[in-house]
Protein backbone atom coordinates (compact mmCIF):
# COMPACT_ATOMS: atom_id res chain seq x y z
CA UNK A 1 0.00 0.00 0.00
CA UNK A 2 1.58 3.22 -1.37
CA UNK A 3 1.38 6.06 1.03
CA UNK A 4 0.19 9.62 -0.40
CA UNK A 5 0.73 13.17 0.67
CA UNK A 6 -1.27 15.58 -1.01
CA UNK A 7 -0.28 19.42 -1.01
CA UNK A 8 -2.81 21.83 -1.19
CA UNK A 9 -3.23 26.25 -1.30
CA UNK A 10 -6.76 26.56 -1.11
CA UNK A 11 -10.22 24.65 -1.51
CA UNK A 12 -8.53 21.45 -2.44
CA UNK A 13 -11.54 19.78 -4.21
CA UNK A 14 -8.84 17.94 -6.79
CA UNK A 15 -7.72 16.52 -3.05
CA UNK A 16 -11.16 15.74 -1.97
CA UNK A 17 -11.47 13.46 -5.28
CA UNK A 18 -8.26 12.16 -4.51
CA UNK A 19 -8.91 11.41 -0.89
CA UNK A 20 -12.20 10.18 -1.56
CA UNK A 21 -10.89 7.65 -4.45
CA UNK A 22 -8.44 6.20 -1.94
CA UNK A 23 -11.01 5.48 0.29
CA UNK A 24 -12.34 2.62 -2.27
CA UNK A 25 -11.17 -1.14 -0.94
CA UNK A 26 -9.20 -1.93 -4.07
CA UNK A 27 -7.11 1.03 -4.01
CA UNK A 28 -3.27 0.72 -4.27
CA UNK A 29 -2.58 3.75 -2.07
CA UNK A 30 -3.77 5.39 1.54
CA UNK A 31 -3.83 9.31 2.32
CA UNK A 32 -1.42 9.93 4.86
CA UNK A 33 -1.35 13.93 5.11
CA UNK A 34 -2.55 16.90 3.71
CA UNK A 35 -0.65 19.55 3.85
CA UNK A 36 -0.84 23.51 2.49
CA UNK A 37 1.41 26.72 2.56
CA UNK A 38 -1.32 28.37 3.87
CA UNK A 39 -3.02 27.69 7.28
CA UNK A 40 -6.13 29.32 6.12
CA UNK A 41 -6.69 27.02 2.96
CA UNK A 42 -10.12 25.73 2.96
CA UNK A 43 -9.00 22.76 2.03
CA UNK A 44 -7.45 21.46 4.96
CA UNK A 45 -10.77 21.44 7.06
CA UNK A 46 -11.96 18.97 4.35
CA UNK A 47 -9.00 16.81 4.78
CA UNK A 48 -9.77 16.43 8.44
CA UNK A 49 -13.16 15.93 7.90
CA UNK A 50 -12.24 13.33 5.68
CA UNK A 51 -10.22 11.61 8.59
CA UNK A 52 -6.99 12.53 7.09
CA UNK A 53 -3.85 14.02 8.98
CA UNK A 54 -3.29 17.85 8.45
CA UNK A 55 -0.07 20.19 8.78
CA UNK A 56 0.16 24.24 7.51
CA UNK A 57 3.55 26.13 7.03
CA UNK A 58 2.25 29.74 6.27
CA UNK A 59 4.97 30.97 3.95
CA UNK A 60 4.79 34.35 3.98
CA UNK A 61 6.77 34.13 7.67
CA UNK A 62 9.39 32.97 5.53
CA UNK A 63 9.43 36.12 3.46
CA UNK A 64 10.92 35.00 0.48
CA UNK A 65 12.95 32.48 1.81
CA UNK A 66 12.19 29.47 -0.41
CA UNK A 67 14.45 27.01 0.95
CA UNK A 68 13.85 27.69 4.76
CA UNK A 69 9.70 27.40 3.69
CA UNK A 70 11.12 23.85 2.35
CA UNK A 71 12.96 23.24 5.20
CA UNK A 72 9.80 23.73 7.17
CA UNK A 73 7.61 21.94 5.19
CA UNK A 74 9.26 18.75 5.14
CA UNK A 75 9.14 18.50 8.53
CA UNK A 76 5.52 16.92 8.46
CA UNK A 77 6.28 15.85 4.93
CA UNK A 78 9.09 13.34 5.82
CA UNK A 79 7.13 12.43 9.23
CA UNK A 80 3.96 10.87 7.22
CA UNK A 81 6.72 8.92 5.24
CA UNK A 82 5.06 9.33 1.52
CA UNK A 83 5.86 6.98 -1.29
CA UNK A 84 4.02 9.25 -3.55
CA UNK A 85 3.45 12.97 -3.13
CA UNK A 86 0.78 14.83 -5.18
CA UNK A 87 0.26 18.64 -5.58
CA UNK A 88 -2.91 19.40 -6.17
CA UNK A 89 -3.47 23.01 -6.89
CA UNK A 90 -0.41 23.58 -4.54
CA UNK A 91 0.67 27.24 -5.35
CA UNK A 92 4.35 27.09 -4.80
CA UNK A 93 6.71 27.02 -7.02
CA UNK A 94 9.50 24.75 -5.24
CA UNK A 95 13.30 24.27 -5.97
CA UNK A 96 15.49 21.83 -7.13
CA UNK A 97 16.70 20.93 -4.08
CA UNK A 98 13.03 19.95 -2.80
CA UNK A 99 12.07 17.93 -6.31
CA UNK A 100 15.15 16.26 -6.40
CA UNK A 101 13.99 14.76 -3.00
CA UNK A 102 10.98 13.58 -4.71
CA UNK A 103 12.19 11.96 -8.06
CA UNK A 104 10.21 9.87 -9.98
CA UNK A 105 7.34 9.85 -6.83
CA UNK A 106 5.64 13.80 -7.21
CA UNK A 107 2.57 14.19 -9.63
CA UNK A 108 1.03 17.53 -10.27
CA UNK A 109 -2.20 18.35 -12.05
CA UNK A 110 -1.82 21.52 -14.46
CA UNK A 111 -5.12 23.09 -16.20
CA UNK A 112 -4.42 23.23 -19.59
CA UNK A 113 -3.09 20.55 -22.56
CA UNK A 114 0.48 20.61 -21.78
CA UNK A 115 2.85 21.49 -23.00
CA UNK A 116 0.64 24.22 -24.21
CA UNK A 117 0.69 27.04 -21.29
CA UNK A 118 2.30 26.15 -18.40
CA UNK A 119 2.12 28.30 -15.68
CA UNK A 120 -0.30 30.46 -15.22
CA UNK A 121 -3.93 32.12 -16.58
CA UNK A 122 -4.36 29.00 -18.67
CA UNK A 123 -7.81 28.93 -19.53
CA UNK A 124 -7.64 33.18 -20.93
CA UNK A 125 -4.27 32.05 -23.12
CA UNK A 126 -6.18 28.87 -24.80
CA UNK A 127 -9.44 31.54 -25.12
CA UNK A 128 -7.12 33.86 -26.83
CA UNK A 129 -5.45 31.97 -28.95
CA UNK A 130 -8.82 30.42 -30.71
CA UNK A 131 -8.11 26.78 -29.46
CA UNK A 132 -10.63 24.52 -30.43
CA UNK A 133 -9.99 22.61 -27.17
CA UNK A 134 -8.95 23.27 -23.77
CA UNK A 135 -8.04 20.44 -20.81
CA UNK A 136 -6.01 19.23 -17.93
CA UNK A 137 -2.68 17.32 -17.75
CA UNK A 138 -1.30 15.08 -15.17
CA UNK A 139 2.52 14.72 -15.17
CA UNK A 140 5.23 14.24 -12.99
CA UNK A 141 6.98 17.06 -11.32
CA UNK A 142 10.49 17.95 -12.53
CA UNK A 143 12.62 21.17 -11.88
CA UNK A 144 11.44 22.14 -15.52
CA UNK A 145 8.26 23.94 -14.78
CA UNK A 146 5.22 21.87 -15.61
CA UNK A 147 7.37 20.03 -18.08
CA UNK A 148 7.63 16.41 -16.59
CA UNK A 149 6.60 13.51 -18.43
CA UNK A 150 3.05 13.51 -19.14
CA UNK A 151 1.23 10.71 -17.55
CA UNK A 152 -2.44 11.60 -18.50
CA UNK A 153 -4.69 14.22 -20.22
CA UNK A 154 -8.92 15.04 -20.25
CA UNK A 155 -9.90 17.45 -22.73
CA UNK A 156 -12.42 19.78 -23.61
CA UNK A 157 -14.05 21.65 -26.12
CA UNK A 158 -13.74 25.79 -25.80
CA UNK A 159 -17.43 26.20 -26.61
CA UNK A 160 -18.36 29.97 -28.27
CA UNK A 161 -18.29 32.50 -25.81
CA UNK A 162 -16.79 30.43 -23.23
CA UNK A 163 -14.94 33.03 -20.62
CA UNK A 164 -11.42 32.22 -18.73
CA UNK A 165 -13.91 31.25 -15.46
CA UNK A 166 -16.75 28.79 -17.54
CA UNK A 167 -14.00 27.17 -19.22
CA UNK A 168 -12.31 26.47 -15.64
CA UNK A 169 -15.40 25.07 -14.58
CA UNK A 170 -15.58 22.48 -17.24
CA UNK A 171 -12.25 21.90 -17.31
CA UNK A 172 -12.29 21.10 -13.36
CA UNK A 173 -15.08 18.18 -13.35
CA UNK A 174 -12.44 16.57 -15.91
CA UNK A 175 -9.48 17.24 -13.30
CA UNK A 176 -11.92 15.40 -10.68
CA UNK A 177 -12.10 12.43 -13.47
CA UNK A 178 -8.26 12.63 -14.34
CA UNK A 179 -6.34 12.76 -11.47
CA UNK A 180 -7.71 9.97 -9.47
CA UNK A 181 -7.65 7.06 -12.53
CA UNK A 182 -3.77 8.76 -13.09
CA UNK A 183 -3.16 8.53 -9.05
CA UNK A 184 -3.94 5.16 -9.00
CA UNK A 185 -2.38 3.54 -12.39
CA UNK A 186 1.21 5.03 -11.17
CA UNK A 187 0.49 3.94 -7.29
CA UNK A 188 0.39 0.63 -8.87
CA UNK A 189 3.36 0.98 -11.29
CA UNK A 190 2.19 2.11 -14.48
CA UNK A 191 4.03 5.05 -15.92
CA UNK A 192 2.94 4.68 -19.34
CA UNK A 193 0.25 7.78 -20.84
CA UNK A 194 -3.21 7.56 -20.54
CA UNK A 195 -5.58 9.92 -21.80
CA UNK A 196 -9.74 10.09 -20.96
Amino acid sequence: MKRVAILISGGGSNMVRLVQDMRSEDHPAQPVLVASNDPTAAGLAKAAALGVPTAAVDHRAFKGDRAAFEAALLEPLLESRPDILCLAGFMRILTPGFIDRFEGRMLNIHPSLLPKYPGLHTHARAIEAGDAEAGATVHEVTTDLDSGPILGQARVPVEPGDTPETLAARVLQREHQLYPLILRRFASGARERFDI
